[in-house]
């Protein structure tokens, strides 16, 4: 499938290659909205996976044998995707992981360890918007080593407080790492303004692309970050693949975080010596066939067009906004003057669980919790909220079957 030269999505096209919306929950057709979580995966990447277990089932970059080999080029040759979806060349600056969450834990333990680690009394800078993978990992480095920890406070619209980075980031400030898209409210954040404030002391740049990656353009040359990780699942990819992109420099002084088998050159019972970049970040043997998926989600994303799939969604989260703040007892929570990927609303008087639950009974799938935000709930005082987040397979018939079955939830609970 190619609609690169569409200028639009074409929504009967594009749902044919997603086999689980073909189904009723409950007797009712299914509308799924919740791609925040974990994309649905088109017959391109189910093929991808099922074609590794019943042609290539090997280990890589350990077998001479056929398969070995085949398996071996196949894995590695998603690295030169990543490296294209990113807008990058050298492809030897991906680094595969299990997802954004592995990588956060391999740059915050290698970032604390190694000749260049850091040390107590430096700080590290994050966003009250952030997932808990990117403030669960630097606060265990902080309570190891002494570092300290500040978070870029947000205001009542969801909005990251920019006019205090001055005293935010110092010169004692070591490492900015900032989420790109709230995964629980949608705000997309002002990075460029962030890491311009990073690179004036010369801290380190992470950016969490998870949210950002399904949707939009996440080139790290554009962007001017050292690092960038995203995850395969939220990119129409298989779960348990993700990427850590790091520039070619960076990535060589850091040490690695595992140890095992593919990441050594050589070992004794004296020393071990390590593998180039990236091998040496990638201990034992990894989800070789998830990998394979991820690059066919790849492909699939780019195929549709970036730019058309991102002009469709943000048309949808426009529609949805307008329809939710027309519903009486909905609250839209926040109002950022750039939202992607979801919104997240309350009903008055109604936990989320219970509406989730019953919406779940119209076939609309969405989700409802504190979604691995919780500081972030506590800033706004919710203790979870409904979120809606849309893909390219959504349409507008999927955003009027959510507002039924909000309708439905308040006549019960009426």
């Amino acid at each position: 499938m190619d609609q690169s030269k569409s200028s639009e999505i074409n929504l009967e096209v594009i749902r044919r290659h997603f086999p689980a919306l073909d189904q009723k929950v409950h007797g009712e057709k299914l509308v799924y909205l919740d791609s925040a979580a974990t994309t649905q995966k088109p017959l391109e990447v189910i093929e991808a996976v099922d074609s590794v277990y019943r042609q290539d089932c090997a280990n890589v970059h350990r077998g001479v044998h056929t398969l070995s080999e085949r398996a071996t080029a196949r894995y590695e040759d998603v690295r030169n995707k990543v490296a294209k979806f990113l807008g990058t060349e050298e492809s030897r600056e991906v680094v595969f992981t299990r997802g954004v969450t592995e990588a956060m834990n391999l740059l915050a333990n290698s970032l604390g360890s190694g000749d260049h680690a850091l040390v107590p009394g430096d700080e590290i800078v994050i966003g009250t918007l952030d997932h808990h993978a990117n403030i669960v990992p630097w606060q265990m480095l902080c309570e190891n080593n002494g570092t300290v920890l500040k978070v870029i406070p947000c205001d009542d619209q969801g909005e990251l407080v920019l006019s205090e980075l001055d005293s935010l980031v110092t010169d004692r400030t070591k490492v900015v790492s900032i989420g790109h898209v709230s995964n629980a409210i949608g705000t997309v954040n002002d990075i460029d303004r962030i890491f311009a404030a990073a690179k004036k002391v010369g801290a380190v740049t992470i950016l969490d692309a998870a949210q950002s990656a399904p949707h939009m353009s996440i080139n790290p040359l554009d962007i001017g970050c050292d690092f960038l990780t995203f995850s395969g699942h939220k990119t129409y990819g298989p779960t348990g693949a993700g990427v850590l992109w790091g520039k070619l420099e960076k990535l060589e002084k850091l040490p690695p975080w595992q140890g095992g088998g593919d990441m050594i050159k050589t070992v004794s019972f004296d020393r071990s010596s390590y593998a180039e970049v990236p091998w040496k970040f990638e201990a034992g043997t990894p989800d070789i066939a998830a990998v394979i998926g991820m690059g066919a989600g790849l492909d699939f994303l780019d195929n549709v067009g970036r730019s058309h799939v991102k002009a469709h969604e943000d048309a949808l989260l426009e529609s949805m906004e307008s329809k939710l703040r027309n519903i009486e007892g909905v609250r839209v929570v926040g109002e950022p003057l750039k939202r992607s990927c979801c919104i997240s609303f309350t009903l008055d008087g109604i936990h989320p669980h219970d509406a989730a639950t019953i919406m779940d009974q119209s076939g609309v799938a969405i989700r409802a919790g504190h979604h691995c935000a919780m500081p972030l709930m506590k800033r706004l005082g919710l203790p979870a909220t409904i979120r809606a987040s849309v893909g390219m397979h959504n349409g507008e018939d999927d955003i009027d079957a959510l507002v039924d079955s909000i309708k439905a939830v308040r006549e019960i609970f009426a």
